[in-house]
């Protein structure tokens, strides 16, 4: 068993290596604020990459690490698949995070062959619209294996001053 989950890890990175330039980032854990061990950190590369993306303003890349029936919770809103966040909140979502800064304070997770859960603590600051952005923010994403690639197919938010 020991063999394998360094195994499984290369197996599902590789596809988030095949990402835009603009949506690649290095999963570099702190070890004093990441808890998510091996088996899961390739799942927290795929979440580490979709919030670079936002970051970046690239919807289409943080869109492909969507499933299509991903189910998103923000805010208490619903966005039922992929397509329905993409025409909504996902342009909004990626004007907010190219203006503010997100900084994680606390990760955990974990993963087996074909599910993860990443879940993150992390802390906004910067101004959007005018308006001054201070939050705290805590986010699940599940995260289920799709050939040799991670997928997210659940995401809640919450965010609170």
């Amino acid at each position: 068993m020991r063999l394998l989950i360094p195994l499984l890890c290369l197996s599902f990175t590789a596809p988030f290596l095949s990402l835009p330039a603009s949506a690649q980032v290095a999963h570099q854990p702190d070890p004093v604020q990441s808890l998510v061990p091996n088996a899961g950190r390739s799942a927290a590369a795929v979440v580490e990459a979709f919030h670079r993306s936002l970051k970046v303003g690239n919807i289409e890349a943080a869109s492909a690490l969507l499933a299509s029936n991903a189910l998103i919770y923000e805010s208490g809103e619903v966005e039922h698949s992929k397509a329905e966040y993409a025409s909504h909140h996902l342009p909004a979502d990626a004007a907010f995070a190219k203006v503010t800064t997100r900084k994680v304070t606390r990760q955990s997770g974990n993963a087996d062959a074909d599910m993860a859960w990443i879940a993150t603590e992390s802390r906004t600051t910067g101004s959007y619209k005018g308006r001054a952005i201070d939050s705290a923010s805590t986010e699940t994403m599940v995260l289920r294996r799709d050939g040799n690639a991670w997928k997210i197919v659940h995401i809640h938010w919450s965010s609170w001053k």
